[in-house]
């Protein structure tokens, strides 16, 4: 396909950290999506959860099941506005890497062991994952993946961080935190996506545990809406099929919202490259009514879904576990592999190998450690 003259072009990469040699047949941003699809990180996302732990079910999403729905998505949205889909796959497929166990619950618990350390930041954590810790090349550490997949990767950054960053790689991939700038388009599409995504998926794992019903959901006028069509064009549907379809109908619907807010935005700051397109605002967006019926739906997940007492309660066994992890590691490094009890910084380390765990080896690990067994 032709790309739109502010889409991200490959062969204008802003260049990998370690040149290398082209590659035969794929794009640079393909030989991105295909190193991340083969790292050890994106195999452990499998067991890595995103509201229900690993062990409440196996039709729950986790971050690997979420990660490929953003990026079916992202390129659905991506080709109709002409951006680099491969791009966008990449981004989308490594942007929650660095996610620990236990989803939010376990980022917040290891955020809070690492206060007095730097803190702890998912997304940057991301970075590190492609950057430092993957170990699959005898040239360097972690990937090596190119500019714009590591823009992307890099989401939310601290002022802090940025400027760490921006010590180690002048102009690199901090420099926008400290700037006010934008990332390329594709990463902003990668954004919004995830929200898109999360909403979509929450609402159905919601429903399948219990936790939400579908007479709650009518007070949310984005999904109502959908319902209410659903019902009209099929007024004897029942059961899951209902939810099933009201679901695609949204989703839908954003996704063209999505691609037509964008256009217009596109076509009126008119960037004549991807470099320009940064120097813009924010130009991948919804409409101003389907943001407010999005945010709408995230409030109602966050009040009934994400602080049900039942959430709350698994959550917080999820915290205990990591917080002990924690302090039984700090206090004994010998108890990590011997690669992370040698290192010099030893809370870094700790955060290092914690944040890697999947939910069900964390939870070995809490017994194995501690004697007890919070999470069955």
């Amino acid at each position: 396909m032709t790309l739109a003259p502010c889409a991200c072009d490959p062969a204008r990469s802003h260049g990998r950290l370690h040149a290398e040699l082209p590659a035969p047949t794929r794009t640079e941003f393909q030989r991105d999506r295909d190193r991340i699809v083969h790292s050890t990180a994106f195999r452990r996302l499998v067991y890595k959860t995103q509201v229900f732990l690993n062990h409440e079910g196996d039709l729950f999403r986790t971050r690997l099941t979420h990660s490929l729905e953003v990026a079916q998505l992202g390129r659905s949205i991506a080709r109709a506005l002409g951006l680099n889909e491969d791009l966008v796959e990449a981004i989308a497929l490594a942007h929650d890497l660095g996610h620990t166990p236990f989803g939010h619950a376990g980022q917040d618990a290891l955020n809070d062991c690492m206060a007095a350390h730097g803190g702890f930041e998912h997304n940057l954590q991301s970075l590190r994952v492609v950057d430092e810790l993957e170990e699959r090349y005898p040239r360097y550490a972690g990937l090596n993946l190119t500019f714009e997949t590591r823009e992307g990767i890099l989401k939310h950054c601290s002022r802090a961080n940025a400027q760490r960053i921006e010590a180690r790689e002048p102009g690199g991939v901090g420099r926008r935190f400290l700037d006010r700038t934008q990332p390329s388009l594709e990463a902003q599409l990668c954004n919004l996506a995830d929200e898109i995504a999360y909403n979509a998926h929450d609402i159905d794992d919601g429903v399948r545990s219990g936790l939400i019903s579908l007479e709650q959901l009518g007070e949310i006028e984005l999904f109502e809406a959908y319902r209410a069509q659903t019902m009209a064009e099929f007024p004897d549907l029942q059961g899951r099929r209902v939810l099933y379809e009201s679901i695609r109908r949204m989703l839908s619907a954003q996704v063209y919202d999505v691609i037509a807010a964008t256009q217009d935005a596109m076509s009126r700051a008119a960037p004549r490259s991807a470099d320009e397109a940064r120097l813009a605002p924010a130009l991948v967006r919804f409409s101003e009514p389907m943001a407010a019926g999005s945010a709408a739906l995230k409030r109602f997940l966050m009040h009934n879904l994400y602080r049900h007492p039942q959430v709350m309660k698994t959550t917080g066994q999820a915290r205990q576990v990591v917080r002990e992890l924690f302090a039984a590691y700090l206090s004994d490094p010998a108890q990590m592999p011997a690669d992370f009890a040698a290192r010099e910084d030893v809370p870094r380390a700790v955060a290092d190998y914690i944040a890697g765990m999947t939910d069900r080896f964390a939870a070995r690990e809490h017994e194995r450690l501690t004697g007890g067994k919070l999470l069955a």
